[in-house]
C-alpha cells in the first residue's frame, strides 16, 4: 500500500501539491509514478485534493487538518483501511513527481527481507551518494549509517565533518516504509528534542532507540519545496515530452 499524503495548508508554498506541472496537478502526477506498484492513496486535509484525484482516477481519502505532520496523516488513513498489521505501508511526499519506481521497488525488497528473516523494524528510508557541494545545503538533509545500514543520525548541517578530507556524503531521500503496525508505533512515541530543532521527524524514532534500515539508490529525482523546484520541474517535464 502507497500512502501519498497531502495538504493545502503549506506554510512555504500554499498550495503547492495541486501546482500544474505538464498539465496534470502534482499529487496526481506523484500517484501516477508509482501506481503500478501497489494500490496508492492519498491522504489529504481538504476536499479539493480529494476532488481532484477524483477527476483523475486517483483514490484519496479526507482526514484530519490538525495532524503536526504527514506521517501521522498516513497512519490516520492506515488505520481507516482495512489492511493487515503486517502489510508494508509506503510513505511518499505529494511534491516528489519524479520518484523513480526502482526506488519504491527497493525499498520495499529490503523491507520485505527484514520481514521474512523474523525481525523487527520501526521503519525503512533511502539515500544516495551526493558531492561535498550538495552537502552544504541545508534543504538536502543528509545521514550516516552504521555497518548495518541502520541510520545513525539525519541532520541538515554537513554531516560527518571532514576533518580527514576523506569524508563522503549520502543525501536522504524522504521516502519511508512501515507496516501499519510500526506506524502506529511510531506516531505513538513522545516528540524528541532533536526533531524540533532540526525539524525532521524521523530523528524520533532514533531518540528512542528504534532502528531505521536505510537502503542505498540512484536517485535524480527531487522534491519541489519553492516556487524555483516548481519552475525546474516544468522544465525537465518540457525536456523529456
Amino acid at each position: 500500500m502507497i500512502i501519498i499524503p497531502a495538504r493545502m495548508a503549506s506554510t512555504r508554498f500554499p498550495n503547492k501539491v495541486l501546482a500544474d506541472i505538464g498539465g496534470l496537478p502534482m499529487v496526481v502526477r506523484t500517484a501516477k509514478q508509482v501506481m503500478h506498484l501497489d494500490d496508492v492513496v492519498v491522504a489529504a486535509d481538504d476536499e479539493k485534493i480529494i476532488e481532484v484525484c477524483k477527476d483523475h482516477g486517483i483514490k484519496a481519502m479526507l482526514t484530519s487538518t490538525t495532524h503536526k505532520s504527514g506521517t501521522d496523516r498516513i497512519n490516520e488513513c492506515a488505520q481507516l483501511l482495512d489492511i493487515d498489521d503486517s502489510e508494508l505501508v509506503i510513505n511518499i511526499q505529494a511534491d516528489e513527481p519524479f520518484i523513480e519506481p526502482e526506488v519504491l521497488t527497493l525499498l520495499i525488497s529490503r523491507l520485505k527481507s527484514i520481514q521474512d528473516n523474523g525481525r523487527e523494524f520501526i521503519m525503512g528510508s533511502c539515500y544516495n551518494a551526493i558531492n561535498a557541494e550538495a552537502a552544504e545545503d541545508p534543504n538536502l538533509v543528509k545521514v550516516v549509517m552504521d555497518a548495518d545500514h541502520n541510520a545513525i543520525y539525519f541532520s541538515r548541517s554537513q554531516i560527518p565533518y571532514n576533518r580527514s578530507g576523506a569524508a563522503t556524503y549520502f543525501g536522504h531521500i524522504g521516502i519511508y516504509g512501515f507496516t501499519k503496525k510500526s506506524l502506529h508505533t511510531f506516531c505513538s512515541l513522545d516528540d524528541a528534542p532533536i526533531e524540533d530543532i532540526e525539524k525532521l521527524e524521523q530523528l524520533r524514532a532514533i531518540y528512542h532507540g528504534e532502528k531505521i534500515s536505510m537502503v542505498k539508490v540512484a536517485s535524480t529525482g527531487f522534491g519541489i519545496d519553492t516556487k524555483e523546484d516548481l519552475e525546474r520541474a516544468k522544465e525537465i517535464f518540457l525536456n523529456e515530452k
